[in-house]
This record gives C-alpha cells, structure tokens and sequence, in this order.
C-alpha cells in the first residue's frame, strides 16, 4: 500500500470531518438544535491532529524518496 495515497485518503477525511462539524457549529443556538459545542470543539481539534499526523507521513515519505533517489543517483 502507498503511504502517500494513504496519507491523502486520510487527510481529505480529516478535512470532511472538519467540515462537518464545522457545519453543525454553525446550527448551535437555532431553534431544535441540540448541538454539543463542547463535543464540536474536540471533534475539530481531533480533525486536525488527524490532518497534521497524515501531513507528517506526506513529509517523510517525501524525505524517504529523495533520499532513496539520492542513493541511486
């Protein structure tokens, strides 16, 4: 398995959950709503870990190619 296929599978993830929680946060406060900010908080920050976490495995798999190329060069 390509870790960078991967690691940008997980990153568009990490973005739609954002997103969607992002989208809930707008609806605190209407009528009905039973948003948890609380809970959107952490949904957000976990989101961006998850981003960050799968930006790292692009980065290192990017150093490990060049590295890799380096070699046979």
């Amino acid at each position: 398995m390509n870790a960078m296929i991967t690691a940008q599978y997980g990153m568009l993830a990490a973005s739609r959950r954002f997103e969607a929680s992002a989208q809930r946060t707008v609806q605190f406060g209407t009528p009905g709503s039973d948003v948890d900010l609380g809970r959107e908080v952490v949904e957000q920050v976990m989101a961006k870990q998850e981003f960050s976490a799968n930006l790292g495995v692009i980065r290192t798999a990017d150093q490990m190619t060049s590295a890799l190329l380096d070699l046979i060069a």
